[in-house]
């Protein structure tokens, strides 16, 4: 068993692609009272746990996790931290 590393991967839209869920989001919030709200955007946070030893390589990995599945690169944008 090799050593263990935990890793975060930020997904979110790309600037000037549409966020229908987002502006639902805010429409939603003006509703209830909170006015200031002048844009949201909606994103997603999956975490991994990544039985590698050397950093660099569980980077790349996961880079290539992000562009065959993790994110859609055409509109998405992704960013790799380890925790």
């Amino acid at each position: 068993m090799g050593a263990r590393m935990k890793a975060r991967v930020e997904v979110t839209l790309k600037a000037g692609v549409l966020d229908p869920q987002g502006e639902a989001i805010r429409h939603a919030l003006g509703s209830l009272g909170f006015d200031g709200v002048e844009d949201v955007r909606v994103g997603k946070v999956i975490e991994l746990e990544l039985e590698m030893q050397d950093r660099n390589k569980a980077r790349a990995e996961l880079e290539r996790m992000c562009e065959k599945l993790l994110a859609n690169t055409v509109i998405e944008d992704y960013r790799v931290e380890f925790l």
